[in-house]
């Protein structure tokens, strides 16, 4: 073989491989992993799927998702959290704080985008909510203020009301902040607080006897992966009870709780398909900053206040979002 052919086709075999190579990279199809409370089919879910198809990514054609929840048991979270990385998945989309702590206590590399962390700075998954600076990023829920808002739309709602149950799972790391501002809430609205533990679904029951047992008024749920995932539970036994309760999702008004006041969870997933998608084009969740909802629904059910023979104030019916009649 001449020189001047040998070196041509060595230069093309060069020229050939980086080629050879992004085509390889670029056949590729992405996988990622969803973990946390909530199965395919789920509103939740199901609104992370849409918003992943209208940005272009259509399940089983060029993108892979693997599905793992805890049902309501944050001990699951590490198991399962360790099973998505050891597939190999290339961002994990979390729900809450429980989720997105195990995942990280996991691994160090692969991007963790959550869709429901209640104090992303004080549970040390992000550096600040403008720089992450770690693996993490997502959206946050505002949880520890949250909370004592609530008991402040609780005590309006329930003028009369002296002392309030405050249901809680101590396993959630974002449920300590949030009982300190809710505790200094209770200081200025001259309430006492009867604070009752709930570790697992099936003690649920358990504890809301409990809390009417201490003559507690009415009822606070702390947000918490567990409550949300026996919202119709929650709204059945508060109301057997007797007890009225207010929690952070719409769901639980719309199934018969007194009152429900947050963000839309739903659409807190739909944006964290937009961090995906970000994360998969090259950006860093180091460098993406952590978006917090803007908006907040309250949504108050009559016929329950009704049944439990309230009168809600009008002022508080006026700054409702929806009223449940």
């Amino acid at each position: 073989m001449e020189r001047r052919t040998f070196l041509g086709l060595a230069t093309g075999a060069l020229l050939a491989a980086p080629l050879a190579t992004e085509g390889q990279q670029t056949g590729r199809v992405p996988r990622i992993g969803v973990l946390g409370d909530h199965w395919p089919g789920h509103p939740f879910i199901a609104a992370f799927q849409r918003e992943m198809l209208e940005l272009g990514y259509t399940e089983g054609r060029n993108i892979a998702i693997e599905y793992r929840y805890a049902h309501g048991v944050a001990d699951h979270f590490r198991a399962l959290a360790a099973e998505l990385i050891n597939l190999k998945v290339d961002v994990l989309v979390v729900g809450g704080t429980p989720g997105a702590q195990a995942a990280k206590a996991r691994t160090r590399t692969v991007p963790i985008v959550f869709a429901l962390a209640g104090d992303p700075v004080g549970t040390g998954l992000v550096v600040s909510l403008a720089h992450p600076g770690t693996n993490c990023t997502g959206i946050s829920v505002f949880h520890p203020e949250m909370s004592a808002k609530d008991l402040e739309l609780l005590k309006t709602a329930v003028p009369q009301v002296s002392r309030v149950a405050i249901l809680y799972n101590p396993v959630n790391p974002v449920s300590r902040p949030a009982l300190d501002r809710v505790r200094e809430a209770a200081r200025v609205l001259s309430l006492e607080l009867q604070l009752v533990e709930v570790r697992r679904p099936d003690q649920l029951a358990n504890a809301l006897s409990s809390g009417t047992g201490s003559r507690a008024g009415a009822l606070l749920a702390i947000s918490d992966p567990l409550f949300g995932n026996a919202l119709t539970a929650l709204a059945v036994l508060t109301a057997r009870n007797r007890l009225p309760a207010i929690y952070n999702r719409k769901e639980f008004a719309e199934a018969g709780g007194l009152m429900a006041h947050g963000p839309s969870f739903s659409e807190n997933y739909r944006r964290a398909a937009a961090y995906v998608d970000k994360i998969l084009k090259g950006a860093k969740p180091a460098d993406l900053p952590i978006e917090q909802p803007t908006k907040f629904e309250l949504v108050i059910n009559l016929k329950t206040a009704k049944a439990l023979g309230l009168t809600i104030p009008q002022a508080l019916l006026q700054r409702a979002d929806q009223v449940i009649e």
